[in-house]
């Protein structure tokens, strides 16, 4: 059987006290460069626009990329510039900013700067050292950053931090890699200026708000379909995201019946075979942007859209522009 760490970080077992010497190494070394960055002995890049990251403190998917998407077309409605840079996960090693268009090859800059480029309607910029993709971005006119994912990128100065959380995973056993999921202590939920929580919040303190999938597009053109009108019907769900029980669970809960396509984050899978089958392959967007050439075959991604009580999408987007005006007194 194969081992699956997600499952044994939800608990505390004979599997995380064995990592725990190696969690407390980890520990230290995680402690040792927050404080070389506090006291000054690495320097953060202080950017000429406001940066706000958007990040967590375990592995995982949270929900951050989406957040990041949505924070972006708030910025816009608002009248603002945004910019978001991120260091363009499965994708090459980009060591010079390099912008994102919605035509992008995901296997060079990343799958989701990819799709933010396509969704968010606003430059998206991705290199390994984020602080210099920041730069770029306000060079090129941006009047604030977005940084998915970076929370542990000191190198960046940042106004504001958004920490991102599922609500059903929670911290898992709130140990450390490799012990556990986290990248840094739990205390660090302390220091961040806002937590969001996707899913029921439980015992997390933050606002909630949730990832809603409502229908599916066809991979080969435009047009959408209801997720109710496969109700009833098999498909196979093509998820390489961090967390895809979610999203088998909304695919489950319109009524379809889930057959997953083991994958893992940020992963590609062969389509010829899936396709053979005749069933209805259906994929996030994350997915879609990956298989852009297929042409033919029974093919579908589904948007996925942030959900957020009134009140706190008011409070966020209203902390974000304050730092904007703060720039402008």
């Amino acid at each position: 059987m194969r081992f699956n760490p997600p499952a044994a970080w939800a608990r505390r077992g004979g599997f995380s006290a064995a990592l725990w010497p190696a969690a407390a190494l980890f520990g230290m070394a995680v402690a040792l460069r927050r404080a070389a960055y506090r006291r000054g002995w690495l320097a953060s890049e202080r950017i000429p626009v406001p940066v706000v990251v958007i990040g967590n403190i375990s592995v995982g998917g949270t929900g951050k990329t989406p957040i990041a998407g949505w924070l972006a077309e708030q910025l816009i409605r608002a009248g603002r510039k945004p910019a978001i840079v991120s260091r363009g996960y499965a994708g090459r090693r980009q060591t010079v900013p390099a912008p994102v268009a919605a035509n992008s090859d995901p296997a060079e800059l990343g799958d989701e700067p990819v799709m933010l480029a396509q969704q968010a309607g606003c430059p998206v910029w991705v290199c390994v050292d984020r602080a210099s993709a920041a730069r770029r971005a306000a060079e090129e006119g941006a009047e604030i950053v977005l940084s998915d994912d970076g929370m542990q990128h000191y190198r960046m100065a940042r106004d504001l931090e958004i920490c991102v959380i599922d609500g059903e995973r929670g911290l898992g056993n709130g140990r450390l890699l490799p012990a556990g999921p986290l990248r840094e202590p739990a205390g660090r939920l302390e220091e961040v200026d806002e937590i969001l929580v996707q899913g029921a919040p439980g015992p997390l303190r933050g606002l909630a708000f949730e990832l809603r999938v409502d229908y599916a597009v066809p991979l080969s053109g435009a047009g959408r379909r209801s997720l109710k009108e496969f109700a009833g019907r098999r498909v196979l769900a093509l998820a390489g995201i961090g967390a895809p029980e979610r999203f088998h669970a909304a695919l489950e809960s319109a009524g379809l019946q889930v057959e997953p396509v083991p994958l893992p984050d940020h992963g590609r899978a062969a389509l010829a075979p899936l396709i053979a089958r005749g069933l209805p392959v259906v994929m996030t967007a994350k997915d879609a942007v990956k298989y852009r050439d297929a042409s033919t075959g029974n093919l579908w991604w589904t948007p996925a859209r942030v959900v957020m009580p009134e009140h706190s999408a008011e409070k966020l987007l209203g902390r974000v522009l304050g730092l904007l005006d703060e720039r402008t007194r």
